[in-house]
């Protein structure tokens, strides 16, 4: 009996123990691929929302106090999700505008 059990069922419960950690270590890389498509979504969709405000902005020759608040909700995100020196470059240029807009444009 015992030399079944040894054959047989210790065979079994490797076997199926094998297939359990092959499972979850397919199911981790999913997630985590997942995890990283999400964030190069999110990361582009910051990016995206800042250079928008930028060209605004430089539309208009100045970034009001509400651009400049909105544009550091959205760049200290960016930042911390590993966003790259392009979306920093306009986030610079965005804070050294002027926050009144030209002379010119205030008489019309």
């Amino acid at each position: 009996m015992h030399d079944w059990i040894v054959r047989y069922w210790l065979g079994a419960v490797f076997s199926a123990a094998t297939g359990i950690l092959c499972w979850a270590f397919h199911c981790w890389r999913k997630k985590r691929t997942m995890q990283a498509a999400i964030k190069d979504g999110m990361l582009a969709l910051l990016h995206d929302r800042i250079y928008s405000i930028y060209r605004e902005c430089a539309r208009k020759k100045y970034a009001a106090v509400d651009d400049i608040r909105n544009l550091e909700y959205l760049y200290y995100p960016y930042h911390t999700l590993g966003g790259n020196g392009t979306g920093t470059e306009l986030f610079k240029r965005v804070k050294s505008m002027p926050t009144e807009p030209p002379q010119e444009q205030r008489l019309l």
